[in-house]
């Protein structure tokens, strides 16, 4: 008897354990990653697999294990930036622990969407939930829903008694504003994003802080909705301003923008009006998209590691799947200031 396996049908493990000369238990604890094997029975196993071209039955090892080996994501705004690369990183990470995912993107964030969003992946059998939100109404839907599985928030903020992950925004604002004083500007304006996401807030409030500890006026933020066209809309108002107060005092001279999208657009309004950047007024960012080391000027940002926040989130769901956690605990992903030169050093009057 040949100890290949008929090639008109798919090889099984017990092909793999007769090739392979050991039994099955050994190819099931070799392909489960089960600790209790050698590195040469484990190496002898993998050569044979691959050879054979053996491939898991999932649904078999669904019903015999109860567990599905997938992971559901929901996610709403994933036409932005943040959103759109969060999402990225949370299902490659999945995929690199050996998860499948199976992703909802919300439309409307309403409590009526996510609990619809909730019951499609419970149709997949999902063990666990990344759900990938900054906007206060999904976070409050999110505390009123009924989970079927463990939940991780990202970008959800602390107020819920559920696991979560987010990037330090506030640390990452209160970074770009210190940045700026130090090169010499008596204060910072922003141009914040939208009142109801929770990064927004976050990042006002380390702007502001900064310029309190500082000293520094706080001067009233000017709001914009994530948009180039927005930031264009603030930077005509705050051209205005430098305009206006042109040879009378040291007036605007830098602006923290709360992402680089908006910061774009703050940028052409300037440069149409012939407000230089930077040496007329200095401009930061928030994110640091691939796109931002290229605008004329190269843009100062913060940069969010969205790999790390990823890893992070899946690791914190998979400890509460497996048992190995029980508090909701919050983590926090630190955030890296990115220097270019729009924001260069401002040379004294």
């Amino acid at each position: 008897m040949s100890q290949v396996p008929d090639a008109v049908r798919a090889p099984t493990m017990t092909d793999v354990a007769r090739v392979a000369g050991v039994s099955h238990q050994t190819v099931s604890r070799v392909l489960s990653q089960h600790p209790n094997v050698s590195p040469a029975t484990r190496a002898a196993v993998m050569e044979v697999v691959e050879r054979l071209g053996y491939r898991r039955n999932s649904a078999a090892r669904a019903l015999a294990t109860r567990r599905t080996h997938t992971l559901g994501v929901i996610a709403a705004n994933t036409t932005l930036h943040g959103p759109a690369s969060t999402l990225t990183g949370v299902q490659e990470a999945a995929r690199d622990r050996g998860y499948l995912v199976s992703a909802v993107t919300l439309r409307t964030p309403t409590q009526a969407a996510l609990s619809e969003a909730m019951q499609h992946l419970g149709t997949w059998g999902v063990e666990g939930v990344i759900v990938v939100t900054s906007q206060r109404d999904t976070v409050r839907a999110l505390a009123a829903l009924d989970a079927p599985c463990p939940i991780v928030t990202v970008e959800g903020g602390d107020t819920l008694d559920l696991p979560g992950v987010s990037l330090d925004q506030n640390l990452g604002a209160r970074m770009i504003t210190e940045h700026l004083l130090a090169a010499g500007h008596s204060t910072v304006w922003h141009v914040a994003g939208p009142e109801n996401w929770l990064e927004s807030e976050a990042r006002v409030a380390g702007w502001e802080r900064a310029l309190r500890e500082a000293g520094a006026v706080v001067p009233p933020p000017v709001r914009g909705d994530w948009s180039p066209l927005s930031g264009y809309q603030a930077g005509q108002q705050l051209a205005g301003r430098v305009l206006a107060s042109s040879g009378q005092g040291p007036g605007l001279t830098a602006v923290f923008v709360a992402n680089d999208q908006m910061a774009l657009g703050v940028l052409r309004a300037f440069r149409e009006v012939g407000v230089r950047t930077p040496e007329d007024v200095a401009v930061a960012g928030f994110d640091d998209i691939p796109e931002a080391e290229f605008f004329p000027p190269p843009l100062t940002t913060i940069r969010q590691d969205f790999t790390k926040l990823g890893q992070t989130s899946i690791a914190l769901l998979l400890d509460h799947i497996e048992g190995r956690a029980d508090e909701p605990r919050q983590l926090t992903v630190a955030p890296e200031l990115i220097v270019r030169a729009s924001t260069a050093r401002r040379r004294p009057a």
